[in-house]
C-alpha cells in the first residue's frame, strides 16, 4: 500500500477565516517548492457542475461517476447516491502523491491541525481545549495564557514554518524552490 501523504488541518467555526488561512498556506508552501493538494469538508449540500451542462447531464442521468477531462485540467464527480459520506482516509487515499495534503474543516478527526479564531465567527468557544489534535492557533486577537502556540492569523510564514515542521518536511524560504 502506497505511503499517504502528509496531512495539515485548519478548522475553526464558521467565519473563522479557515478558508482565506488555507489559501495562504498553499500560496506560501507552493512558493517553496513544495506540491500541495487540499481537501475540504462541506457541512452542506454543494454542486461544482451546472444544470445545462453536458456533464450534469450525465450525472442526472444516473452515471456514479463523470469526468470532466481538458488540456488544462481534471474533475471527478462521484455521486454518492445513497451511500455513506467517505471518510477523510478515503478521501486521503484517492489523492495521488504531494509533499502536503492540507485538510481544512473536519473538526473530529485525529490528524494534525491549527485552530483558526477570529473576532465575529460563528461561535467564540475555543474548539482545542476539546480536541487533542489541535496543535497551535490562528487568531486576530491576543490570547493570554494559552499552552499551544498562537499565530497571528496574517503571520503566514510563521503558520507555514510552524505546519511544515509539524508535517515533518524540511524548512525552504520561498527562494529555496527546489523541487522535492
Amino acid at each position: 500500500m502506497p505511503e499517504q501523504n502528509p496531512v495539515f488541518g485548519v478548522t475553526g467555526w464558521k467565519n473563522s477565516g479557515k478558508t482565506t488561512l488555507v489559501s495562504r498556506l498553499v500560496a506560501e508552501i507552493t512558493t517553496r517548492g513544495f506540491f500541495v493538494s487540499t481537501v475540504k469538508h462541506a457541512h452542506h449540500n454543494f454542486d461544482i457542475d451546472q444544470k445545462g451542462r453536458d456533464s450534469y447531464a450525465h450525472r442526472e442521468a444516473g452515471a456514479q461517476e463523470v469526468a470532466l477531462v481538458s488540456g488544462r485540467r481534471w474533475a471527478l464527480m462521484h455521486e454518492l447516491r445513497g451511500d455513506e459520506e467517505p471518510s477523510l482516509d478515503e478521501v486521503l487515499a484517492k489523492l495521488s502523491p504531494c509533499d502536503l495534503v492540507i485538510v481544512e474543516g473536519y473538526k473530529r478527526e485525529t490528524h494534525p491541525k491549527i485552530e483558526a479564531r477570529r473576532v465575529g465567527s460563528k461561535s467564540d468557544r475555543p474548539l482545542a481545549p476539546d480536541d487533542p489534535s489541535i496543535v497551535a492557533i490562528a487568531c486576530d486577537t491576543s490570547l493570554v495564557g494559552e499552552a499551544l502556540p498562537v499565530f497571528d492569523i496574517d503571520n503566514i510564514t510563521s503558520i507555514a514554518d510552524f505546519a511544515l515542521k509539524q508535517s515533518g518536511l524540511p524548512m525552504r524560504k520561498s527562494s529555496d524552490r527546489a523541487v522535492s
